[in-house]
C-alpha cells in the first residue's frame, strides 16, 4: 500500500513538471513569433546624422562673459542676458550689416538675442536677418516748466552806439613864394661889407699915426 501511493506521487510530480515544461516551450515559441512578426519586410534606411547649424563661440576676453541684447545695437536696445567665454550657443542669423549675430537664448521671450559679432566666432553659414523694432520708451521724459524757468535768465538788451562819421579832414594848402627879382636897390649885405672895409682901413690909420 505504502509503494502504491508513493509510486502515484511520482506520477504526479511528472505529470506537473511535464505540463510546465510544455508551458514554457509554448510561451517561448509565442515570444520568438512576436519577435519576428516586428521584423519589417522592407529594406531599412541607413539612418545618419545631420549638423544641427551654425555654431556661435564665444570668445575670451577680460571680463570673462559677453552681453546679449535684444537688438542689434548698443543703443537702441537693452541686456538681456550674458554669455560666459567658450560658450556654444546655436547660430541663426546676422544682421544686414554682419555687425551683430542672432544666437538660440532660451529664458527670454522669443527664446532668441543678438551678440556682437566680434565676441563670437561663428562656424557655419549665416542668412541675414532683419532686426527687431525699436522698442518704445515706457516713461517719455517731460520738464516741469516751474523749475526750468528759474534757469532761465534773460540779458538785458544793450543798444548798441550809434556811429558818428568824422568830419571830413582839412589839408591846408601852402603858397609858392614868389622869387626874390632885383629892384634896383644895393643889396644890404653888400654895405655892411663896405661899413667893415672902411671901419678896419679907419683903424688902421689911427695906429699909424698913434706912432
Amino acid at each position: 500500500m505504502y509503494f502504491q501511493k508513493k509510486h502515484v506521487k511520482v506520477i504526479r510530480l511528472a505529470s506537473l513538471g511535464f505540463l510546465m515544461a510544455a508551458l514554457l516551450f509554448i510561451q517561448a515559441t509565442l515570444v520568438q513569433a512576436g519577435r519576428l512578426s516586428q521584423i519589417p519586410t522592407v529594406s531599412i534606411p541607413t539612418v545618419t546624422g545631420t549638423p544641427v547649424g551654425a555654431i556661435a563661440v564665444v570668445k575670451p576676453n577680460d571680463q570673462g562673459y559677453s552681453n546679449v541684447r535684444a537688438g542689434p545695437s548698443t543703443v537702441d536696445y537693452e541686456i538681456i542676458g550674458v554669455l560666459t567665454e567658450n560658450s556654444a550657443v546655436p547660430a541663426l542669423g546676422r544682421s544686414p550689416g554682419g555687425d551683430w549675430i542672432l544666437i538660440a537664448y532660451p529664458g527670454v521671450p522669443g527664446g532668441i538675442a543678438w551678440i556682437y559679432a566680434d565676441n563670437v566666432d561663428v562656424k557655419g553659414t549665416l542668412p541675414v536677418v532683419e532686426p527687431p523694432p525699436t522698442p518704445t520708451p515706457r516713461v517719455t521724459p517731460t520738464i516741469d516748466p516751474t523749475l526750468a524757468a528759474q534757469f532761465l535768465v534773460e540779458a538785458p538788451v544793450t543798444r548798441l552806439p550809434t556811429y558818428t562819421a568824422p568830419p571830413p579832414i582839412t589839408v591846408p594848402t601852402f603858397q609858392v613864394d614868389a622869387p626874390i627879382t632885383s629892384s634896383g636897390r644895393i643889396p644890404m649885405g653888400l654895405v655892411i661889407i663896405a661899413l667893415a672895409v672902411i671901419g678896419i682901413f679907419g683903424t688902421l690909420i689911427s695906429l699909424l699915426s698913434g706912432r
